[in-house]
């Protein structure tokens, strides 16, 4: 199950993107995604985030 980023909770901050082992998350249009195809669950990203933008799907 990939983990998905919230738009409305993300604030572009990029800390989940340097957590994440096999770099699935990008920024796109100043918010970040997961590229949910390479997404392997490891969770570092949720731990990551301060506003808890980031969930399992």
């Amino acid at each position: 199950m990939a983990h998905k980023i919230n738009q409305d909770e993300c604030i572009g901050c990029g800390s989940c993107a340097g957590t994440c082992p096999v770099g699935a998350i990008s920024e796109d249009n100043g918010k970040y995604k997961v590229d949910e195809a390479s997404c392997i669950d490891c969770d570092a990203c949720s731990g990551a985030c301060p506003t808890g933008a980031i969930k399992a799907e």
